[in-house]
């Protein structure tokens, strides 16, 4: 996402830059250092999106692997009562009070959930076969 907007900024820049120069010469300086400004932000972009859906993976799985059963099952129960409100809305069962930006609020976080919820997941599956191949390869490694 913060890719797409770097792209298309530094490519409008790009498109003015050209008129401010009188040389191509010039002009392909200032492009080519543009687009090098423009894959240092790019690169930071993507570490800065890669560190945030790995902490994001963190807490989701520290929650998943807690020791408290609220702990573990407070996402869980989330998602149903979302789900619970939205099968209640297609049934005619509606809260008279509640708009119609309230209800996509409901769709936008139960999206949200559900993402947050399946990598969770998906990660509480993964990661303890990753951690016990490690160790096995650390002790492998330790014996040779």
């Amino acid at each position: 996402m913060l890719g797409d907007i770097i792209g298309s900024s530094v490519g409008e820049v790009i498109k003015g830059v050209g008129s401010l120069f009188t040389t191509d010469k010039d002009r392909l300086a200032a492009e080519n250092m543009l687009r090098s400004h423009e894959a240092t932000l790019m690169r930071s972009a993507l570490e800065y999106e890669s560190k945030l859906a790995a902490s994001q993976a963190a807490i989701i799985q520290a929650e998943a692997t807690g020791k408290s059963w609220l702990q573990r099952n407070w996402r869980p129960l989330t998602m149903i009562t979302f789900l619970v409100l939205i099968v209640a809305r297609w049934m005619g069962w509606t809260a008279p009070g509640m708009s119609e930006n309230e209800l996509l609020s409901v769709y936008e976080l139960m999206k949200i959930g559900l993402g947050g919820y399946v990598v969770g997941r998906s990660a509480e599956k993964v990661v303890p076969s990753v951690m016990r191949a490690w160790a096995e390869n650390r002790q492998r490694a330790g014996t040779q």
